[in-house]
């Protein structure tokens, strides 16, 4: 049986989440789909889930942004092994994703045939 995980992902646009769990949901190897609109959603979220595999992260975001949310979570040691895909327009804030451990990067818009690469390594990872 193909290996299968849930997938957190986090944005404050309503139609970015939507089309991500629609693409998201195309995958096979995606159970379930859970949204946050902000970083902060996003971390309760992991304490009270714990069994998700990866998280698709918005950088700019309110309330908490993403990489406030990579710093965060950096701390969280029994959650900072989650891969973390950080989805932006700002190709500037790549350096700093990876420094805070970020497993990937990906820019919007999101291409399905891309997202799905990305997913295919974190399986690998396993």
């Amino acid at each position: 049986m193909e290996k299968q995980m849930k997938v957190l992902t986090v944005d404050d646009d309503f139609i970015n989440l939507k089309l991500l769990s629609s693409m998201l949901k195309k995958n096979n190897s995606i159970s379930e789909v859970v949204e946050a609109n902000n970083g902060l959603e996003a971390l309760n979220i992991l304490k009270s889930q714990p069994d998700i595999g990866l998280i698709l992260l918005d950088i700019k975001m309110p309330v908490m942004n993403g990489i406030e949310f990579l710093h965060n979570l950096e701390s969280m040691h029994d959650l900072n092994k989650v891969p973390v895909i950080v989805l932006t327009t700002d190709e500037s804030k790549r350096h700093e994703a990876f420094d805070l451990g970020a497993f990937d990067f990906l820019l919007k818009p999101i291409r399905y045939d891309d997202l799905k690469e990305k997913i295919k390594k974190v399986l690998e990872l396993e």
